[in-house]
């Protein structure tokens, strides 16, 4: 399980380093194996350099080397995002996540030259090839990202996110060459156990739910099948809400759990009214007793 980790923004819109010092705490106390950021959940198009350069170096911080960090390295242009694996090698970060810019286009040919050029200019880092749907992403084929990884050792795992991404995975697992390590699902882990049978090695959903997941996540690799099917049907309707408001959704729960102070979102998501709130807090208390963590606990930060 490696979450997403969200912007936390103060009152005012800007940044709050002490508060994603306290999401990273949150995620480490959940038992996490590992962080992201930035990513899409992190609201990153929102983010100017400045910014993501500082809330990364919190990341980097919080964390002491004692989980892997996935640093987002997505951008419209090759250059752009060697610039951002780069920063994530200055920061001892091994590993980044990049998703094909739509200008790159669909080819084999394309995709494994823009990922050849990345891992020319970076030598070192390890690449999660990001396939996400359109609109947002380019939803390549199975076939090209396997002829992009296999051209590529520094491609050593493919988060594949496309809709369905059942038979993905599933081709990407059957075919994938010596060198990529794993395929890790995506959508926010709506679809975890059909891609865990598919030979999915784990997930990136959003934080709220860390200590969940990682339940789900031990209980399934520990053969409870059962018990990963119980805490996946619990927790899916919270899930599926999140889908229709994703960051002020994340933001709304964190704050329940106690983990941040406000619900302050930059990117443009669907407002939350009255009922909307009321049926996601139902839900919450309906699940209350899976979640371990209470951020609301003044010791949680130190035994972090």
């Amino acid at each position: 399980m490696l979450p997403v980790l969200p912007t936390p923004f103060t009152e005012a819109g800007a940044i709050d380093p002490e508060a994603m010092a306290g999401i990273v705490d949150f995620a480490l106390a959940c038992g996490v194996d590992g962080v992201v950021f930035p990513g899409f959940a992190s609201e990153v198009d929102e983010l100017t350099a400045a910014e993501r350069t500082a809330l990364l170096k919190v990341v980097v911080d919080r964390i002491g080397g004692r989980l892997p960090i996935v640093a987002g390295a997505s951008a419209p242009t090759a250059l752009e995002a060697i610039s951002h694996c780069r920063e994530a090698l200055a920061n001892g970060i091994g590993h980044v996540m990049i998703q094909t810019p739509k200008s790159v286009g669909t080819t084999t040919e394309a995709v494994s030259a823009f990922y050849r050029e990345i891992a020319a200019a970076a030598p070192g880092i390890e690449i999660v090839l990001q396939n996400a749907p359109a609109p947002r992403g380019s939803d390549l084929k199975p076939e090209a990202i396997l002829a992009s990884v296999r051209d590529n050792p520094a491609i050593t795992y493919v988060k594949e996110e496309t809709l369905p991404s059942g038979l993905a995975i599933s081709a990407i697992a059957a075919g994938k060459p010596a060198h990529l390590k794993g395929v890790i699902g995506g959508g926010g882990a709506r679809y975890l156990i059909d891609e865990y049978n598919r030979g999915a090695c784990g997930a990136m959903p959003a934080v709220e739910l860390a200590d969940v997941h990682v339940a789900m996540d031990r209980a399934y690799h520990s053969g409870d099948i059962a018990r990963a099917r119980d805490l996946y049907m619990r927790t899916l309707p919270l899930l599926v809400i999140q889908f229709n408001f994703r960051m002020a959704f994340t933001k709304h729960v964190l704050t329940r759990r106690g983990v941040l102070t406000n619900q302050v979102v930059r990117a443009k998501v669907p407002p939350m009214d009255a009922r909307d709130i009321a049926e996601i807090d139902a839900w919450l208390e309906a699940c209350a007793d899976l979640m371990t963590v209470d951020a609301r606990e003044p010791a949680l930060a130190g035994e972090a």
